[in-house]
């Protein structure tokens, strides 16, 4: 047992190497090579639909040329559920839970969609952080205040997926912990307990999900306001 909750969040190494590399890669080594059995596949045909109809629910308020994200999208979605489902699964690493690699996803991304903004509509861009109709003694403290919520998108993000998948691991731990504690001592609570870890566990399954959709969801926003 860990002497510590937050032991499971260390970054895993073997021989004093950082195994992080292997866990990013592998969500992308369980996904099967593409072959012509593909098209008869029902349980593919209806992933496929899956993807084209969160592509097109997430892309809906964008214009023509938000279009080309799609696919950045529909990987990245894919690659965060992948790992969070992964890290559910015993003896494993959640690479999710580091705040780390979740503002090296959050912040090239927001940056990104920052500099399409300035590029292609500075006026507009730029009038986002002064709201029409601002009082004239006002606009300097807005302005701040904007810019300030404008630098810390990409903080939320990373915090929200960190936090959530952190907190929902804790939870796991504390819980299983507590079913082998009591199961010698109070069976039947034990029982009890090990119900409520079971549906503790679907309810993380439904995180993993969600929190992958609303990381993907917050950009394609983000995005929407720059082209």
């Amino acid at each position: 047992m860990a002497l510590n909750l937050f032991d499971q969040f260390m970054s895993p190494s073997f021989m004093g190497i950082p195994l992080m590399a292997l866990a990013l890669a592998l969500p992308w080594l369980l996904f099967p090579q593409p072959t012509s059995r593909w098209i008869n596949n029902p349980l593919l045909t209806l992933q496929n639909w899956f993807i084209g109809q969160f592509t097109s629910q997430l892309l809906l308020p964008l214009n023509q040329k938000g279009h080309k994200w799609a696919m950045l999208f529909a990987s990245l979605m894919l690659f965060i559920i992948s790992l969070n489902m992964l890290g559910l699964m015993p003896y494993t690493f959640t690479p999710t839970t580091q705040l780390s690699m979740n503002m090296g996803f959050a912040v090239p991304l927001w940056l990104a969609t920052v500099i399409i903004g300035m590029r292609n509509r500075p006026t507009e861009t730029l009038g986002h952080l002064l709201p029409e109709g601002t009082p004239t003694a006002l606009i300097p403290m807005l302005v701040i205040i904007e810019t300030i919520s404008l630098f810390i998108r990409p903080l939320a993000l990373g915090v929200r997926l960190t936090a959530n998948l952190t907190a929902g691991h804790l939870l796991i731990q504390l819980i299983a912990s507590a079913v082998f504690v009591l199961s010698s001592s109070m069976p039947p609570v034990a029982l009890i307990t090990a119900i409520l870890l079971i549906l503790l566990t679907i309810l993380e399954v439904a995180v993993a999900m969600i929190q992958a959709y609303v990381f993907v969801l917050l950009l394609s926003l983000y995005l929407q306001e720059n082209v």
